[in-house]
């Protein structure tokens, strides 16, 4: 079983920069699809951001050239540097990890506001 645990959510201005981070139980993001994923209030789950084990990254049109996936193996985290943030990047943003669709992890959310 894998824990996620996701930290760096809060409040901020629109313009503004947070970084999220997603530290995980083991050494696993060499060998599983990880992400970023988010989820505002009355709509669906949509992907923000995806790394691959062999570092190749993947970006939802609405968060490129703003949002930045990478990760430290070292330190087994996931990261999401989110800069010129807008008041439509309001969501809960997790974690995900994924091998197979028996191994499909989740963390428990970090809410990010952007708000004047």
């Amino acid at each position: 079983q894998v824990q996620l645990v996701e930290s760096g959510g809060g409040l901020v201005q629109p313009g503004g920069s947070l970084r999220l981070s997603c530290a995980a139980s083991g050494s696993i993001f060499t060998l599983y699809v990880s992400g970023w994923y988010r989820q505002a209030p009355g709509k669906q789950r949509e992907l923000v951001a995806t790394i691959a084990p062999g570092g190749t990254t993947n970006y939802a049109d609405s968060v490129k050239g703003r949002f930045t996936i990478s990760r430290d193996n070292a330190k087994n985290t996931l990261y999401l540097q989110m800069n010129s943030l807008k008041v439509e990047d309001t969501a809960v943003y997790y974690c995900n990890v994924w091998r197979d669709v028996l191994r499909n992890y989740w963390g428990q959310g970090t809410q990010v506001t952007v708000s004047s």
